[in-house]
Order: C-alpha cells, then structure tokens, then sequence
C-alpha cells in the first residue's frame, strides 16, 4: 500500500496509529481510505486520546490536553470541528450528526477522570477500571461503523483487553508509575517488588503468566459477546488472543509478547481479511 493513507496533515496522526499498531497497516487494505476516510480518522483519534491519558506522565499536562480535546468534542456536531481528525469526520455529516452528542464527548471524560487512578487490587478490578475509557471509545466506534443502536459490548470488552495486553508489553518502562499493569494480587503472589519488574526473573515470569492466563480467559469470554466488531477491532481481537496464547506458552513472556504484536505477515493477513468479511456480512 501507498504510504500516504490520507492526504496532507492527518497522515501524522494516522502514522502516529500505526505506529502503535502497526498490524492495522494491513487491514487498510480491506478498508479503502478513500471510501472510508472517516473510518481511518476515527482509529487515530482514539490514539491521540490514548496517547493523552497514559503517555503523557505530568498529570497536570495531560488534563490539558484532554480538557482541550472534551471542548473540541463536544463543539464539534455545531462547529464541524478545528482539529484536522475533527474536521474529516464531520465532513461525513450524516454520519457524524447520527451519533449523540455524548458519545463523542464520552471517551475524553472517562480519560480524566482516569488521569490519577492507582494500580488495580486485582484483575477484575483492573479490568472494571480500564473499561470506563475504553468502553467509551468501543461505543463510539461501534456507532460511527454500525449505526446508533449497534451493541457495543463485545467491543468494550475487545478494546479494554486490548488496552491491558499493550500496557503489560511497557512493565519495565512504566514500573515506577502509580499504575501498574500487574495488579497488587500477582505482585504480592509472586513477592515482587517495583524495583524487581525492572529485571527478568523467575517471579517476574510466573506473574506474567497469571496476567497472561487472566487475559487469555477474557479473551474467549469475549468473543461469546453479542455485538459488532470495526475491522480495526476484529483484528485487534484476532491478534491479542493469539498472541496472548503464544506468549503465555513462552519461556520468556514478554519477549514472546513483544514479537507477537509486532508480527505483520500472512497471518496477519488472514486476520485482517477475516475480520473484514465479518464487517460486510454485517451489511457494509
């Protein structure tokens, strides 16, 4: 595929979405950015969201930018928007303006409102925390892809596992922060400290593993889940259960992990083929 997807200054931020993802590269090929700019729009605003409420590590500069992104969301079905996503979104009126005024608003909310939570006592409460954001941002996709009254919830739950998975892939990174991605009950089984998820070791592995076990549960629990999948959302479910069950198996979970999410080959290709002919079974 060409390396411009959309033209001019949203390719940056479809660019910065890729880099996150970069198996969604493949599945642009089901998706064609010039039928569907706005689908492609959407995935990268959810990244620049993203990017606001766990990447940047100043509280104080993150509740900015958020603050910033909840007035452009919410002014937005009048205004048509200022920012360059905001803009190519609502230039698909009909869409755009079928979508309640909420929804849109929704995912920058729950991003502040999540902006100082701790880390999690245990893998239900994780996940509970996790799907405020990430249950909003399911809703909106759900809506712009399938219409208003589309059920969302196995895609709340595809996004909030999603989420969890990537956060594990940054434990070293990120051991010093008040959130964690293991919660307290895997630390205090395995008697690790912050310090000790800096550096590989058997307690270390063994604490993947029991997160890695917990996700691969939910994982299936999920695809049991009434409700669409976007192709973005298919493949990101394909993808994390897979490399879910691969890593878990591994002598060294993260490594293994790391690879997984960084794999764009031919399976990557079946997947994003698969979870493209879902989306046009379901009438698109």
């Amino acid at each position: 595929m060409n390396s411009e997807i959309v033209p001019g200054a949203l390719q940056s931020y479809v660019d910065k979405w890729l880099a996150v993802q970069p198996q969604q590269r493949i599945a642009l090929a089901f998706v064609d950015p010039r039928k569907y700019p706005g689908h492609i729009a959407l995935a990268a605003l959810e990244q620049e969201l993203l990017a606001a409420a766990y990447g940047i590590r100043e509280p104080q500069v993150a509740a900015t930018k958020l603050n910033w992104w909840a007035e452009e969301l919410a002014g937005a079905p009048t205004s048509g928007g200022r920012h360059p996503l905001t803009q190519l979104l609502f230039d698909d009126d009909e869409r755009a303006h079928a979508i309640a005024g909420e929804l849109w608003l929704a995912p920058a909310v729950a991003a502040l409102a999540q902006l100082e939570a701790g880390t999690a006592s245990d893998f239900a409460a994780q996940l509970d925390a996790a799907t405020a954001l990430h249950g909003a941002l399911a809703r909106l996709e759900t809506a712009w892809w399938y219409g208003a009254q589309a059920n969302a919830e196995r895609a709340t739950q595809v996004a909030t596992l999603g989420h969890l998975l990537h956060a594990l892939l940054h434990l070293e990174q990120d051991a010093e922060r008040d959130r964690l991605s293991l919660p307290m009950a895997q630390l205090a089984r395995h008697g690790l400290s912050r310090a000790q998820l800096r550096v590989a070791s058997p307690a270390r592995q063994a604490a993947v593993q029991g997160q890695l076990a917990d996700l691969l549960l939910a994982w299936r629990a999920a695809a049991r889940l009434p409700g669409p999948l976007s192709v973005f959302r298919g493949l990101e479910s394909r993808h994390g259960l897979l490399a879910t069950v691969r890593a878990a198996g591994a002598a060294d979970s993260l490594q293994a992990l790391a690879r997984e999410q960084a794999s764009t080959g031919l399976r990557t290709t079946l997947q994003a083929w698969q979870a493209a002919r879902a989306w046009r079974r379901a009438g698109n």
